[in-house]
């Protein structure tokens, strides 16, 4: 229509050429240490649950999706007991959080507290421009708590409550997100200092349910990687963090993924040139290496303490 004004986007991109612009972005400010992350391969992915992008490449109607949602987690609660120990009990975010966990779409988006992991999970895999996305969690509370969101106070909205999730959630009706976690988290959640976001619409990505909230404040932030000048030193560096497939996927499982980056490290040699590393030919500590320290000037080696004196008197 003429005359109207496109909302305002909530996102702001930051395309970043080297891993260390991207630790001098994070590092910059300290409230990001309050924000959640998300590591994609491909900058152009949006931010869609594995459902949300399932419903994208099946026939199922939209009319049909809040009775098939319904089905799927109704056989895995039925069924799952064959291969557990112990299962979840009233808790439908711990119960939607295992079906992730172990493969099943569901509309959980997964997020870490760590942009560092969420950069592993961006370029391990990247051939192409890779992104972490940054979620202002701060805002999203406080718009979620005290403005109606489609309708509703999202941040009551809690869908750990079975009765809760089939009002607000399964119908597809209200276009808000919700941040959390089940009150006893899997373990790779753990090891990933993961969170979840819940989408309330299957049929919009996050970045358009973001649009639609009240204000003009940035609410995400896109991160994105030139791979091919990045990723080389960013997987070195997370791999000296212990950041690794091996470490975020505390089992066997994990362990054999990890061999992937194994293959292309190595300690002792340059795998491109297969030339031993300057570094071991010369492993003498430049002046330059801690020349942006504070204090650097003074990090010489320490003086040889003074003998001390004997006291004037009689020779033993």
């Amino acid at each position: 229509m003429a005359g109207t004004r496109r909302p305002r986007s909530r996102v702001r991109r930051q395309r970043i050429g080297t891993w260390t612009k991207f630790v001098e972005a994070i590092q910059s400010w300290s409230g990001f240490r309050n924000w959640a992350f998300r590591g994609q391969r491909d900058a152009r992915w949006r931010l869609q649950s594995a459902l949300a992008r399932y419903t994208a490449v099946t026939r199922v109607a939209p009319a049909a999706w809040p009775r098939q949602e319904d089905r799927i987690r109704r056989i895995f609660q039925r069924k799952s007991h064959l291969y557990l120990r112990d299962t979840p009990g009233d808790d439908l975010l711990e119960w939607l959080a295992l079906m992730q966990d172990h493969g099943a779409p569901t509309r959980l988006l997964d997020f870490t507290w760590s942009p560092y992991v969420a950069a592993f999970f961006a370029l391990e895999q990247a051939t192409a421009d890779a992104a972490v996305w940054a979620l202002n969690l701060p805002l999203l509370r406080t718009l979620n708590d005290e403005y109606r969101i489609d309708g509703l106070v999202a941040g009551r909205a809690d869908p750990r409550d079975a009765k809760v999730f089939d009002r607000y959630y399964l119908p597809n009706k209200h276009a808000f997100v919700w941040q959390g976690d089940p009150f006893r988290m899997p373990q790779r959640v753990v090891a990933q200092a993961g969170t979840f976001l819940v989408s309330g619409h299957l049929g919009l990505t996050v970045e358009d349910v973001l649009d639609r909230y009240p204000g003009s404040d940035t609410l995400l932030v896109q991160f994105i990687f030139d791979t091919e000048r990045a990723r080389g030193d960013a997987m070195a560096a997370l791999y000296s963090m212990n950041i690794t497939q091996a470490t975020l996927f505390p089992d066997l499982d994990g362990l054999a993924r990890s061999m992937a980056y194994e293959f292309e490290y190595s300690w002792e040699v340059d795998l491109a040139t297969n030339t031993p590393h300057p570094t071991l030919r010369d492993p003498r500590l430049p002046a330059r290496a801690l020349g942006g320290v504070s204090g650097g000037a003074n990090l010489s080696a320490p003086k040889r303490p003074r003998p001390a004196r004997r006291p004037a008197g009689r020779r033993r």
